[in-house]
């Protein structure tokens, strides 16, 4: 099977004050002594928002930086008028279309006239009906697993997810035919293990179904903008793939085709896309300062992995790619579970080797400076908050059983109105005493072990499976009962 990597960040959009002169390049310090070069981009509040030399943004608390940095930064934004965004883009052929022509296209008012990345996110995803899937500090994202009408570019999209970095659209990325959700089970949340029965024709169905799709998008693109481009898109030698490109002013339409897995249309830049889907790395300065910055460390001992990103992995067993996506995207590596599910040989309808998903990913995780461990063995606190406690959360695979899911669900709801945190201790302790939790093979999972609590002996976890799902609590021990003992860690 070969391993394919899309990437779905877009290049920095260029900001400029009106009547003011753009910052420069300059040394920042953070708070221990580390320094990397940016530019100010601007203060909202008390977040800071800075731009790598390649372009890439972060947005750090204000007491992130050295004392002579919040002095420089406070005194830039005083002195500087607001002005709204900018882009700037390469004019091209299909420039004098009107939106109009383009949305017929798409099927969906998707284009104004101004470009995507200067839009509002939220806006743009009340005008395509997609529901906000996470938000964090500095990025949102939408995602919606549309209903059988709903049409995009001639076919159905089953999944359209749309990204944004400081509330402005960055990225599209549309999954069309493919063999998760063709075969997607009955349910999403905890029903995503009762699964249909795949036909015994299974890659036949989906070759057609992309077969189609492939057809109707290309089709509808090239009525409208004509040829398209052949490209070459991806980072990495096993991350790139064929693409079919067409630009309409700064906005670059990309449909790719991953044979058996899926049909894709991804809207990026078109400087991401002539950059060829390179993406800058991050450094470890501006990871490490912005993971501390997220974690919480609460008054009852909780001490948890704030601000991750939630992707829900809708109605199929995807829930190691989407786990693997989530801790891929916090420590600042681009990711997708579609494509994730690619490489871990994921079945008809899911069901992933996370082993080969995450062997499959190493390579790409390494290479954006970043380190890749994993373990088998008991759950212990000593592992556990070795990562914790600098913000990095950690991926764990269990069997999650109804039973599991029931007290988890039960304690979690119970926990939020604890004032006596003894008596609570005392309460869990007592009924994972006598707690007997059966391993049931069939409802192999895999979650982000989010935070512990070495008072009531617990720990807190976060399913792929909606907001709903992103904080739950369990004891330690009961925890053991149902862990397969295997964990995995992006880190640095």
């Amino acid at each position: 099977m070969k391993h394919v990597f899309f990437v779905f960040l877009t290049l920095g959009l260029t900001l400029a004050s009106a009547g003011a002169q753009s910052p420069e390049i300059r040394t920042f310090t953070n708070a221990q002594g580390k320094a990397i070069q940016a530019k100010l981009v601007g203060l909202a509040g008390d977040q800071v928002t800075i731009e790598m030399v390649g372009g890439k943004r972060f947005t750090l608390g204000l007491n992130t930086f050295s004392a002579a940095d919040q002095d420089y930064v406070k005194k830039a934004a005083t002195a500087a008028p607001s002005a709204g965004p900018k882009y700037t883009y390469k004019p091209g052929p299909n420039d004098k279309l009107e939106a109009a022509v383009v949305n017929e296209a798409a099927g969906q008012p998707l284009f104004g006239d101004a470009p995507l990345w200067t839009s509002a996110a939220n806006e743009v995803a009340e005008k395509l009906k997609i529901p906000q899937e996470s938000k964090t500090k500095t990025a949102s994202s939408y995602r919606a697993y549309t209903k059988d009408d709903y049409q995009m570019f001639g076919a159905h999209p089953y999944s359209v997810a749309m990204y944004s970095e400081n509330d402005k659209v960055t990225n599209f990325s549309l999954v069309f035919a493919n063999k998760g959700d063709l075969f997607s089970a009955k349910g999403g949340g905890e029903m995503h293990f009762d699964k249909n029965t795949p036909p015994a024709k299974a890659a036949l169905i989906v070759k057609e179904a992309m077969d189609k799709d492939l057809t109707a998008i290309s089709t509808a693109l090239t009525k409208a903008l004509g040829a398209p481009k052949k490209e070459r898109f991806g980072e990495g030698k096993a991350g790139r793939m064929n693409m079919q490109r067409w630009d309409w002013r700064g906005h670059s339409i990309l449909l790719a085709e991953a044979e058996g897995e899926y049909i894709g249309v991804q809207i990026v830049t078109t400087a991401f896309a002539d950059a060829g889907g390179k993406v800058e790395d991050t450094t470890d300065t501006v990871i490490k300062a912005r993971l501390l910055a997220n974690l919480e460390k609460r008054e009852n001992g909780d001490v948890v992995v704030g601000d991750l990103p939630m992707v829900d992995q809708g109605p199929k067993g995807y829930c190691a790619p989407a786990t693997a996506e989530r801790a891929m995207r916090y420590l600042g590596i681009p990711a997708d579970m579609y494509i994730l599910a690619n490489a871990g040989q994921t079945g008809f309808g899911g069901g992933t080797s996370v082993d080969m998903l995450l062997d499959g990913m190493a390579g790409q995780i390494r290479s954006k400076r970043r380190s890749f461990d994993s373990w088998n063995g008991e759950l212990k606190f000593k592992e556990l908050t070795k990562y914790i406690d600098r913000g990095v959360p950690v991926m764990w695979t269990l069997y999650s059983t109804d039973k599991f899911n029931d007290i988890a669900n039960a304690r979690t709801k119970e926990r939020k109105d604890v004032t006596d945190w003894a008596a609570w201790k005392t309460k869990v302790t007592t009924e994972s005493a006598s707690s007997s939790l059966p391993k049931d093979k069939t409802t192999g999972h895999v979650v982000l072990i989010v935070g512990y609590n070495k008072n009531t002996n617990e720990i807190a976890f976060s399913d792929s499976w909606g907001e709903r799902y992103k904080e739950r609590w369990i004891t330690l021990s009961e925890a053991e009962q149902i862990s397969q003992q295997r964990f995995y860690v992006v880190g640095f």
